[in-house]
C-alpha cells in the first residue's frame, strides 16, 4: 500500500485550482471531467486531488493509496474492515473507500484499466 494522493473535497474546483496555484505555487499535473483534478506538490511523489463537493458524498480529506488489486484487498479483508464504499470502477481502475477503527475514510483505488 502506497500514499499516492492527498484528498481534499472542496466547493468550488475552479476557485480551488486557482487558490492552490495561484497562492500555493503548485502545477495541476491531471483533470477528470469538470469535477476532478491533481496538482503537483513539490518534492514529492504525491498529489493533491481536489474534488468537487458534490462529487464526494460528503465523505472529508483523507489519504488515497494505491494497491495491486482492489478486489482483491477488498475480498481479503471485507469481514475485518468497515468498507463504506464496496469496489467500483472508475477510469483508472478499481476504487474503494474503509473506515479505520477511529472513523478515518481511507480510500483504495489501483490502476488496473490502464494500458
Amino acid at each position: 500500500m502506497k500514499l499516492i494522493f492527498l484528498f481534499y473535497p472542496v466547493k468550488n474546483l475552479k476557485e480551488s485550482l486557482a487558490f492552490y496555484r495561484e497562492k500555493m505555487g503548485f502545477e495541476e499535473a491531471w483533470r477528470e471531467g469538470e469535477h476532478t483534478a491533481a496538482l503537483y506538490l513539490p518534492g514529492t511523489d504525491v498529489r493533491l486531488m481536489l474534488e468537487d463537493e458534490v462529487e464526494n458524498e460528503g465523505l472529508p480529506a483523507g489519504g488515497v493509496f494505491l494497491v495491486d488489486s482492489v478486489n482483491r484487498y477488498y475480498e481479503e479483508n471485507q469481514n475485518e474492515l468497515n468498507f463504506i464504499k464496496q469496489p467500483v470502477d472508475i477510469p483508472p481502475g478499481r476504487f474503494a473507500i474503509f473506515k479505520d477503527n477511529s472513523g478515518n475514510v481511507i480510500r483504495i483505488l489501483d490502476f488496473s484499466n490502464e494500458n
